[in-house]
């Protein structure tokens, strides 16, 4: 792995962010790969995700032998989500914003210091920007923002807009954490893990589908008992506070934030749109269900659509699923790219 880098930039916080417009000194997290000279591809980690989890099958030859995004061909940018836990996070941000006093930011926040990251780099165009979850929320507020920056956009299994039902959903594993004994407030001085515990067993169920417990898929994982892979993928982990300051990243998605002239309109956000897109939900994601990306689709200028058929739910887009389902998304994104 490569050493992270960090790209330092005071920004001034969003309108929609908490405290409003408010002068923040933060820090991206990122890794590069190739020559900047070569097409630019930004790759966004995701809810959970971390630098090196973020989709290195499309570019790495540690996980796939003849990668379609190689450094030789290509300037891969990584980089992390602010309260991701690598950026500037409430778990690694000192006094006077550390902990619960960590700002709450929005996908604009981080979209803006991506393509300030990009304008130090050399990079005044990016090939292709490609996310997975809050990672294809951020492909669709960078197309929305910098429609003149982003040539092509890959959106897998997330959406423009975060979904009332979704909103909702995020609720749960949320108050998993604010409800426990042990998250004092956000002032805790140990790990929340009673909370953090209690939240990984609420979201297991939706980062699945009905069908993956149906199909009884962990048995395809080598476990024998559902329990058993509960306890090794599903017990808790990372910080309350950053997993809490994501959430509300994710909450608050809305590209017709930029544009309140329209209303809320979401059609009349996506029309203004540039960038080809390539939008590619799973199946049986119960977070950003296909019906939506097909509407999303209707509003495009250039987009095409693309559904993952699984019974591994979410995770599926992210690569996480079974070996059929990465290879589909390699295929059409190559295709999509014509590379």
């Amino acid at each position: 792995m490569p050493d992270t880098k960090f790209f330092e930039r005071e920004i001034t916080l969003s309108p929609q962010s908490e405290p409003a417009e408010t002068k923040f000194p933060a820090k991206l997290a990122y890794w590069t790969f190739g020559d900047p000279a070569s097409p630019a591809v930004l790759l966004p980690t995701c809810y959970g995700g971390l630098l090196e989890t973020t989709s290195p099958f499309l570019y790495s030859t540690g996980h796939n032998s003849d990668p379609i995004l190689p450094p030789s061909k290509f300037f891969v940018i990584v980089t992390g989500l602010l309260g991701g836990g690598e950026s500037s996070s409430p778990s690694n941000t000192a006094a006077p914003w550390n902990g619960p006093n960590f700002p709450r930011t929005t996908y604009e926040d981080n979209v803006r210091l991506q393509y300030a990251l990009c304008g130090s780099l050399g990079v005044k165009k990016l090939f292709a920007y490609i996310g997975f979850s809050m990672g294809g929320q951020q492909a669709y507020h960078m197309s929305t923002l910098y429609p003149d920056f982003v040539e092509n956009m890959i959106c897998l299994a997330g959406s423009a807009r975060t979904s009332w039902h979704n909103w909702c959903f995020l609720e749960g594993p949320r108050h998993a954490i604010i409800m426990s004994a042990d998250f004092e407030d956000g002032h805790y001085k140990q790990q929340a893990n009673k909370g953090l515990h209690a939240f990984s067993k609420v979201y297991s169920t939706w980062a699945l589908s009905p069908e993956w417990f149906r199909e009884r898929c962990w048995e395809e994982l080598g476990f024998k008992t559902l329990q058993e892979y509960l306890d090794a993928y599903w017990s808790g982990g990372g910080d309350a506070n950053d997993r809490l300051a994501l959430l509300w990243t994710w909450q608050k998605g809305d590209i017709t934030l930029y544009h309140p002239e329209g209303n809320g309109d979401l059609a009349k956000a996506l029309e203004r749109i540039k960038a080809r897109c390539l939008i590619m939900p799973s199946r049986t994601d119960q977070y950003f269900p296909p019906y939506d990306s097909e509407q999303e689709v209707k509003h495009l200028k250039n987009g095409e659509f693309r559904c993952i058929e699984t019974p591994w739910g979410h995770i599926a887009g992210g690569g996480n699923g079974r070996k059929e389902d990465t290879e589909y998304i390699i295929k059409e994104i190559k295709r999509f790219l014509n590379i």
